[in-house]
């Protein structure tokens, strides 16, 4: 083995994607068990590694070198093999920095709160500290290791402006849950979540909802990458390859999301853009029709529009948890908050907007067999369409042009 990852479950990776585009392209993914960490280390049959969960100080024991900075943190997530002895490096410091510093700016003075208390929080608390922050707490669920509990941070440090979430709280395939209610802190000004998979993560969304500036943690795994593979060949890429690179892995992992009135056109522009851009294409009803073994009206006739919607629900989180998709959604998907969430995490709305006067009724639609119906059914949801959507993509041509303006504003 050349170049990889360590670890001990690597299913939900993006590391391999971003070393194809480096000079590290050798890069595969090793999953070891704790059992076998030490036979690992003692072979030494790789050229660099990176480290992850749960190995990042069980490393440390095996090394002839460690850096100052992977010292202070306690924490090695970079093992560079030179002639046998291994060297130790911390690579996450210089990518959560990038990122702290792309969401929040300048930290100088300013009153951080980490969640989490494990090696990630150790690497935010060094962040913060060489950023210059006026005050760092960490919070952890028993306010142990030197950090408060939640209770305490909701009472005492409502005052926090920034928030790095350090725990795997929300992280797929768990990513209904939200680390804190961020509410509850009345002077936020930035809030940093070092997930990546979901690309949005509960509370991400819920910091944007509140129009406070939030990333997840793509962007620190793109730098600490492209860090770790200068390390592993001592090589140094330009300026701009980290942006490069994370624009260029945003996109392909993003879903673009097709919302809009039944009849609108979804499910034709969403299968032209699968066509154009190479990816696959889900559309939500028929993902409920299959899962069920019934078609819609059945649902309906038997089961009423509560069972149908939660039918549509748990079809919406399943396929929002996928990467780099199209998906259509039903006319209704985004009158729970649950739905909208949940394709959010991956994916970028478009609200396809035809005009009431040319949706025609539809036979195969409970909600929509006759114009009464259809318009109806427009006055209740066209405001919830527009807030709930990234785009607004008003229909003035035919499917094809309106899968151009799509691509247009996604790849933009």
């Amino acid at each position: 083995m050349k170049f990889g990852l360590l670890g001990e479950k690597l299913g939900h990776s993006f590391s391999p994607d971003i070393h194809k585009r480096l000079l590290t392209s050798d890069y595969v993914l090793k999953e070891v068990p704790r059992d076998g960490l030490d036979d690992f280390l003692k072979k030494r049959d790789f050229s660099a590694i990176n480290v992850t969960i749960p190995y990042k100080q069980a490393v440390i024991p095996y090394l002839h070198y460690i850096s100052d900075k992977a010292r202070e943190i306690g924490a090695v997530n970079v093992v560079v093999n030179k002639d046998g002895l291994l060297y130790g490096y911390n690579t996450d410091f210089f990518g959560l920095k990038g990122l702290v510093q792309r969401v929040a700016g300048d930290l100088t003075g300013k009153k951080v709160l980490i969640l989490g208390s494990g090696g990630t929080s150790r690497t935010a608390l060094a962040v913060s500290k060489d950023m210059g922050a006026a005050r760092i707490h960490r919070a952890g669920r028993t306010g142990k290791d030197g950090s408060v509990t939640y209770e305490y941070a909701y009472e005492h440090l409502w005052d926090t402006e920034v928030i790095i979430n350090t725990t795997p709280v929300g992280m797929y395939p768990d990513t209904d849950s939200c680390p804190v209610d961020i509410s509850r802190f009345k002077n936020l000004s930035a809030v940093v979540d070092v997930i990546f998979n979901p690309l949005c993560t509960n509370l991400v969304i819920n910091a944007r909802e509140m129009g406070i500036p939030a990333e997840g943690g793509l962007y620190m795994l793109v730098a600490q990458a492209v860090a770790a593979s200068e390390l592993f060949i001592s090589h140094q890429y330009p300026a701009e390859t980290v942006e490069k690179i994370y624009k260029d892995i945003l996109l392909s992992k993003k879903n673009i999301v097709l919302t809009g009135m039944p009849a609108s056109g979804k499910s034709t522009v969403g299968r032209i853009l699968a066509e154009k851009t190479g990816r696959d294409f889900y559309d939500l009803d028929s993902e409920i029709v299959s899962s069920s073994g019934m078609e819609i009206t059945e649902i309906f006739e038997k089961y009423g529009e509560k069972h149908f919607r939660d039918l549509e629900s748990e079809s919406a989180k399943r396929i929002s948890a996928l990467s780099g998709v199209v998906i259509s959604c039903g006319g209704g998907t985004v009158l729970r908050k649950e739905n909208v969430d949940a394709l959010k995490r991956n994916g970028v709305i478009f609200f396809i907007d035809r005009p009431l006067e040319q949706l025609v009724p539809t036979t195969d639609r409970p909600l929509a067999l006759n114009a009464d119906a259809i318009k109806k059914r427009y006055d209740e949801r066209i405001d919830t369409y527009i807030s709930t959507c990234d785009f607004r993509v008003p229909v003035k041509g035919d499917a094809v042009s309106v899968a151009e303006e799509i691509g247009k504003d996604f790849f933009k």
